[in-house]
């Protein structure tokens, strides 16, 4: 095989490789890029805004009943007749408080008295309100609201400042004059806990923000109070808050992260849910990989059998090519190039050559009168004994037709003569059968020894014309080339 052989059979084999990771990886990426759009507007159109309305709606879900409670407890006779006779016993609104907090499981209850400014809580009177006071801004916000009730997250004097969400609902007299405002607050371990909830379920960050753009602490501990502080976010949080919902995006820390925002006005916080998309495209990064893994595989595997076919078939083609189809032996373009290799030994240490032209007898007429099936196999059978009367290192060629040159290293010219006179002999003793036909073959050979001196081609010539010799003699005998 020439080197040009062997560097185009290479050069096939790395455009196949070529094409086949190109191919491969065109395919996975497109199917990994259409993937990532498709799950980047699922999240942005379905997923998040889906998730924000679930929580906003578990969320007035959990006020519904806070708001028929403080609802009950301002049109309550007890408490509105309490205030009409001039709030004269404070141990009875202190049980009535303390009664609706343990049978409704608030956090707080409470009643402030338009007429006195008396803070009432199950406890008794906890302070006096002040317009002064900023803290008690929220009860002159009530006086003045037009809405039944309001919801709103304070701090709870009576409990410490514990963030408490609260329903603050007007109460008025039977002359529907305003007389003071009542109602619970609650914890926010349950919006706390809905959120621990949501976050594992859908592996998304939830937290809520107030119209300053900071982050409620109990909402989300990790995220810094003011979000202007925060990478990628900060430079977005004015048109955000300004839009109260919809869609956005910003970068932090490498990751594109998605946001959705709703409003929520019972509570004047920003409902923020965000997905980080890189966690969202874990899933199809591995798919992606394991596309390429396999891919990989496939090449090599596809690799790995082109260049096995490959190799067989250019074997194939070099036997076919330094071979005789129908008797396997050498044909005269292998022998010229194996010839040269021979005589190169030869000269880097001489020993014998010798050659016998053979040639079968009457070759034409057994073609003629049994046919050319028969004439092949009475090659195929010659052929066989001639091989069984020579050694490995010896060459047997179809020169032609009938016709074979067997090259004989390391032997004399006389013993070439005895092997030929063997096969002769051995041809000649055994008929070959043929369709029920036993079919006498003989065969005519001459031989000759190279010399140093001469190229080749002459010693075939003279064994060639040894042969003519043998046939013109009679045939079926062994003729001695000239020297």
């Amino acid at each position: 095989m020439s080197r040009h052989d062997i560097f185009s059979r290479h050069r096939l084999i790395l455009l196949l490789s070529a094409v086949l990771v190109l191919g491969f990886l065109a395919t996975s990426l497109i199917s990994y890029y259409v993937s990532r759009q498709a799950i980047r507007h699922a999240i942005i159109d379905q997923d998040l805004p889906l998730t924000s309305s679930n929580i906003y709606s578990e969320i007035q879900k959990d006020l519904v009943r806070p708001v028929l409670i403080s609802s009950t407890m301002a049109h309550d006779t007890f408490l509105r007749d309490w205030v009409l006779r001039g709030e004269q016993d404070v141990d009875e609104m202190s049980r009535f408080l303390k009664e609706v907090k343990q049978r409704h499981g608030a956090f707080s209850s409470f009643f402030v008295s338009e007429k006195s400014g008396r803070y009432y809580t199950g406890e008794g009177i906890l302070k006096r309100v002040s317009s002064f006071e900023p803290r008690d801004a929220w009860y002159y916000r009530v006086r003045g609201m037009s809405e039944n009730y309001e919801i709103n997250v304070d701090p709870d004097l009576a409990n410490e400042d514990a963030l408490t969400i609260f329903i603050n609902y007007r109460v008025f007299d039977y002359a529907d004059n305003y007389i003071g405002a009542t109602g619970i607050g609650l914890t926010v371990d349950a919006v706390r806990r809905l959120i621990r909830e949501y976050q594992q379920r859908f592996h998304r960050t939830i937290y809520f923000v107030n119209s300053r753009g900071q982050a409620v602490a109990f909402a989300r501990g990790e995220q810094p109070a003011d979000l202007r502080q925060m990478p990628g976010l900060g430079a977005q949080i004015d048109a955000i808050l300004q839009r109260k919902r919809g869609s956005f995006q910003y970068e932090a820390d490498g990751d594109n992260h998605i946001l959705h925002v709703n409003y929520l006005p019972e509570l004047k916080w920003y409902l923020f849910v965000e997905q980080n998309e890189s966690v969202a495209l874990a899933g199809i990064r591995q798919t992606l990989y394991f596309n390429l893994a396999i891919s990989l595989v496939v090449t090599l595997i596809v690799v790995f059998l082109t260049q096995l076919a490959l190799s067989r078939y250019q074997r194939r083609l070099e036997q076919l090519a330094s071979t005789d189809e129908l008797t396997g032996l050498l044909n005269r373009h292998a022998f010229n190039i194996l010839i040269g290799k021979l005589i190169a030994e030869y000269r880097r240490e001489p020993r014998p050559i010798s050659m016998l032209m053979v040639d079968i007898d009457h070759f034409k007429p057994i073609n003629d009168r049994h046919g050319h099936l028969a004439g092949d196999t009475v090659l195929a059978t010659v052929t066989r004994v001639l091989q069984a009367g020579l050694r490995e290192s010896d060459l047997a060629v179809r020169w032609g037709g009938e016709e074979f040159l067997l090259v004989l290293k390391g032997c004399e010219l006389a013993e070439a003569a005895r092997i030929a006179e063997n096969l002769r002999e051995a041809v000649a003793a055994r008929p070959i059968r043929v369709k029920d036909t036993d079919i006498a073959v003989t065969l005519s050979i001459g031989a000759s020894q190279y010399g140093g001196g001469e190229s080749p081609e002459q010693a075939v010539n003279r064994a060639d014309a040894a042969l003519y010799r043998a046939k013109a003699g009679g045939r079926n005998r062994v003729e001695i080339a000239e020297t």
